[in-house]
This record gives C-alpha cells, structure tokens and sequence, in this order.
C-alpha cells in the first residue's frame, strides 16, 4: 500500500483519540473511494449529456458513409 499524510487540526486530532475503537485510516480509505466514485459518475453524467447534444445536432437523413469515402478519396 501507498502512504499519505493528511493535516488536521489539534482539536479534531484529540476528538478522534476519544474513538480509539475507530480505525482513521479505514475511514479515510471509504472517503476517498467514495469521492472518486462520486466524481466519476459525474464524468459519466456530463459525457451522457455532450452525446445527447451531439446526437441531436445530426440531421435525421445524413449519410456519414458518403462524408467518410469523401474524405478518404481526398486524401490521395
């Protein structure tokens, strides 16, 4: 496993001495997984939304094969 400091206040440390049943770093580790999960729905989310806007910008009757061979020809 990695190491990672984390700064806190004194009170808060003498706080967390009074749950020595409490595992901190456990605790740490579902925060941190929980922040990365939440962030990456909102990735998705965001990516769900520019696809939506994509898709609803392109005609209904637009052939992107022709604009491909098109393309491809000019190349050459």
């Amino acid at each position: 496993m990695s190491l990672i400091s984390v700064r806190i206040d004194v009170k808060l440390k003498k706080m967390m001495e009074s749950y020595k049943h409490i595992n901190w770093s456990e605790v740490v580790r579902q925060a941190i997984t929980k922040k990365i999960q939440n962030e990456q729905k909102k990735n998705m989310a965001r990516a769900v939304l520019i696809n939506e806007k994509v898709r609803k910008k392109a005609p209904t009757n637009y052939d992107s094969t022709e604009f491909i061979r098109k393309f491809r020809d000019d190349r050459y």
